[in-house]
């Protein structure tokens, strides 16, 4: 028998591996479905692989790949008998337990029984070979298998291997002097001190400097101020801004010029007032979490109220109605999925389009996209892992009430670990066990649709609008237009507004005195804000911080409103709760807010330039050089003072000296990344090589796009055309130069909102189509103020723009502003670092509650204590 054995093997023995330090294998959920070794048909692992697939998939990967041989692995569960005497139930004794796998938590009680089986199986004709068998098998096909049953499942070598472990310690953490130069960081409303971008920053931790990162190919970063000024004043590490929470901060060493681990980080923070220690007091404390240990309340928590807590829920089961598993701090995973695919559109895109996806899948469906997608989808709607329990179980489950046992029968819901490590793969956040943002998540599945959207079909069109900025200038009244791309209106909360505000003054003045005095705090009080007045929030002018007037030539006071140029599909509404304290700690604002169940915005739409109004002039603000070059330039301008450094790299790639002397000159010196865009961008003009020459005394004044609110923007845009909807003319090059044709680069920069990474995959999924020779000549000249829908344009609101017919700007479907509530997000906590997230969603005329696997029929809907509100367009009719 074990020569037949071995003769029946042996075509296959080439393709049969041992896992080797770094492969993951997949023994505990199929690729395409959720299927387990504790599934009806067990699950199947590719020995060449380690992919693993359940019954109904398992062939479709022997015929794409021509695999034959796999693991059979099956877990048996059996239930114990109920002691008939005593009523007690006897400790759980596994059976037969062998693989290296999760004890699935639904049956983690004392009354079950497991047992293991595995069984080689070989393709097409199903040959079934028991294991163990180490006698009659080849002896790799032993060591093969031994490898496989013994390895740890694929979701247990992540952790060790996360980007964290890889970080080490500085040199310069335990040696660190720090200025005493009196500088405190403010807790919010940070910009960097050379360039007013408000992202990406970074803090010095010698100095308090607080300046922007690094410059990146896609135009995302920063401006590279930090980096400068580790150049200037050799001080070594600095930390981001946006990362600081009670477990720590992501440090950088310029010195070292890699991500380090600074042991003290706490100590250097409250350097400069930021105090680490006194937030995790308050986050362990239950001064502003949940670990309350305050006086009995007279009323509902806000944990009691979202949950639902007092009513008896009642469980649905079937299409629509499946829960997801709870990994560990994932619930914000698993709200925003649930409520993307009660969308259609998501659900034509990706369960819609299952066999296909499916059939065109890559070799390693975990890392596919659409394939999660598609699989996250389908085991939601199809009602496949929601069913509901026979009458016998129904009996069961009364009778186990009486001793408090987990019921297997129960609701169970899908395991998303799959999903979740391939939508967070590389993202320090979301790839962590912490608890995270709901709307930061959401936004990032939103880029991920985007980026992986083949064709012209893209879910994510549904939440596209576009707003309108009005920017005036206080002094001279003159103003102007912008427009950008939106996915989520924000709304504020004018805690002023709150019409309970007398009781919220004096709960404070008591909460003051119970501090004071170190007594137990009274009973919060709930601010109860009209939803107007947030609406009224949102449209009223906001000051522009350093707004420069090119009107005046010089800073000014300007205000900012908004307002709709398009209204979307489907509208996102984040009620905007969470901030932070004078002491850095985040909290979350205790609202109530009558959030309607109908909406109409049609009031909000945007109407542009109104008759009267003046626009301001189109023009940039002055290059702003350092101090001892702009002496030197205006002493000699036949000789201006440019950074020699920075020209010599760029020498050093071939381009002419001079032209290398110009590009750094007119970018103001602020390095070699924007001066060789503008190279790039200027490469063809019939002067590119003529050495630099200011025909005057004064720096001129150079046409830019550049927002009157960014003065320092406009220096590494010094030859943009004045229109602000046409694309930078960096990035037109930068693709042009990869060999794609200028107007099919134009129309991707426009329908990506100027995003270099998205317009590369927007030219490989949107072929270009041959346009007439209008059409042709059109694209390649400077775009008319149409290139955004033209705000006057609006004035019907029931007409939506055809995104197939106007290519040119962002694919918007608009239509009235009148909408529905379709489902909202609630969070229970804090801050966003800790709580819980569940959501209730509007199905077939009921609200329903997503509470992790469990899924009810809600009683009571808390639609105005919720956090992300989502609005469905009502038809015009």
């Amino acid at each position: 028998m074990a020569a037949d054995l071995g003769e029946l093997l042996v075509p296959f023995m080439p393709t049969i591996r041992v896992p080797k330090t770094g492969d993951r294998v997949f023994k505990s959920e199929c690729a395409f479905s959720y299927d387990s070794p504790e599934s009806e048909g067990g699950l199947y692992v590719c020995m060449n692989t380690f992919l693993g697939f359940g019954r109904e998939h398992v062939e479709r990967h022997y015929r794409k790949t021509g695999q034959s041989v796999y693991m059979h692995l099956k877990r048996h569960v059996k239930e114990k008998k109920t002691g008939a005497t005593s009523g007690a139930f006897p400790k759980r004794r596994n059976g037969k337990v062998f693989l290296d796998l999760e004890l699935n938590r639904d049956f983690n009680s004392e009354d079950y029984d497991f047992e293991d089986e595995a069984k080689l199986v070989i393709f097409p004709d199903h040959f079934e070979i028991a294991l163990p068998n180490i006698e009659e098998l080849p002896a790799l096909v032993t060591i093969a298998c031994d490898a496989v049953l013994n390895s740890p499942s694929a979701y247990k070598k992540q952790e060790p291997e996360s980007w964290e472990e890889d970080i080490q310690e500085s040199r310069h953490s335990r040696s660190l002097r720090q200025q005493d130069n009196g500088v405190r960081i403010r807790p919010s409303g940070w910009k960097c001190q050379k360039c007013e971008m408000r992202e990406n920053l970074w803090l010095n931790l010698t100095d308090g400097a607080v300046l922007c990162g690094k410059w990146f190919f896609d135009g995302a970063g920063g401006n590279g101020h930090a980096l400068d000024h580790y150049k200037d004043t050799n001080f070594p590490l600095a930390v981001k801004l946006e990362t600081i929470t009670p477990d720590g901060a992501d440090v950088y060493s310029f010195e070292e010029e890699e991500a380090v681990l600074d042991p003290n980080i706490s100590e250097h923070l409250s350097h400069f007032g930021i105090d680490m220690l006194q937030m995790q007091q308050r986050t362990e404390n239950g001064h502003d979490t949940d670990n309350n240990n305050s006086p009995p309340r007279s009323r509902p928590s806000e944990w009691e109220v979202i949950q639902e807590s007092g009513s008896k829920l009642k469980s649905v089961y079937g299409s629509g109605y499946t829960g997801v598993k709870n990994l560990g701090n994932s619930c914000y995973l698993g709200c925003v999925m649930q409520v993307l695919f009660s969308i259609p559109e998501f659900q034509r895109m990706y369960v819609g389009n299952l066999q296909r996806i499916y059939d065109y899948s890559p070799l390693d469906p975990s890392q596919d996209f659409a394939t999660q997608m598609a699989k996250l989808g389908y085991g939601l709607l199809s009602g496949q892992f929601s069913k509901p329990p026979m009458k016998s179980e129904l009996i069961e489950q009364v009778m186990k009430e009486e001793y408090k046992v987990l019921d297997w029968h129960q609701q169970k819901g899908l395991s998303p670990k799959m999903f979740k490590a391939l939508v967070s793969k590389g993202h320090p956040e979301f790839s962590s066990s912490r608890q995270q943002d709901a709307q930061e998540f959401l936004q990032h599945v939103i880029t991920l649709v985007e980026r992986n959207s083949g064709g012209s079909e893209n879910p994510s069109d549904v939440f596209r609008f576009l707003t309108e900025e009005r920017v005036q200038c206080c002094q001279t009244r003159r103003v102007r237009y912008n427009q950008r791309v939106d996915y989520v209106m924000q709304l504020p909360v004018p805690i002023e507004a709150a019409t309970n505000r007398e009781e919220l003054l004096a709960y404070e003045a008591k909460r003051r005195e119970a501090e004071e005095n170190q007594r137990a705090p009274p009973e919060p009080v709930r601010a109860r804000v009209p939803f107007t007045a947030c609406l009224q929030a949102f449209t009223e002018p906001d000051n522009v911080p350093d707004f420069w007037s090119s009107a005046l030539q010089a800073k000014s006071a300007g205000v900012k409103t908004s307002r709709f140029s398009s209204f979307p599909e489907y509208l996102i509404l984040q009620i905007k709760k969470f901030t932070f304290g004078v002491d850095w700690i985040p909290k979350k604002l205790d609202l109530s807010i009558d959030v309607p169940d109908f909406l109409d915005l049609n009031r909000f739409r945007a109407t542009g330039l109104q008759t009267g109004e003046e626009e301001l002039p189109n023009l940039s603000p002055p290059i702003v050089l350092p101090e001892d070059t702009r002496d030197n330039s205006m002493s000699s301008l036949d000789s201006p003072e440019i950074d020699e450094a920075a020209v010599m790299q760029l020498a050093e790639m071939g381009f002419p000296l001079e032209a290398c002397r110009k590009a750094v000159y007119y970018t103001g010196n602020m390095g070699p990344e924007m001066a060789f865009n503008w190279i790039i961008a200027h490469m063809e003009e019939p002067d590119f090589a003529e050495p630099l020459s200011l025909p005057s005394s004064t720096i001129e004044l150079l046409p830019s796009s550049a927002s009157e609110t960014d003065p320092f923007a406009a220096a590494a845009a010094a030859t943009a055309t004045p229109l602000d909807n046409s694309p930078p003319e960096e990035s037109v090059a930068i693709l042009t130069s990869m060999g794609f044709p200028r107007s099919h680069t134009i129309q991707a920069l426009r329908a990506t909102n100027n995003n270099l990474e998205r317009a590369l995959d927007w030219i490989f999924t949107h072929p270009e189509e041959e346009p007439s020779d209008a059409l042709s000549d059109m694209a390649d000249t400077e775009p008319t103020n149409q290139a955004f829908s033209s705000p006057n344009s609006h004035s019907d609101p029931t007409l939506s723009p055809d995104p197939e017919a106007d290519a040119a700007g962002p694919r918007v479907k608009d239509g009235p502003g009148r909408y529905e509530l379709l489902a909202f997000i609630s969070h229970m906590g804090a801050s966003t670092m800790s709580g819980h997230y569940v959501c209730h969603i509007k199905k077939e005329g009921r609200w329903v509650i997503y509470n992790d696997h469990k899924v009810s029929l809600s009683e009571r809907p808390p639609k105005d204590l919720g956090y992300i509100y989502f609005y469905r367009r009502l038809s015009s009719s």
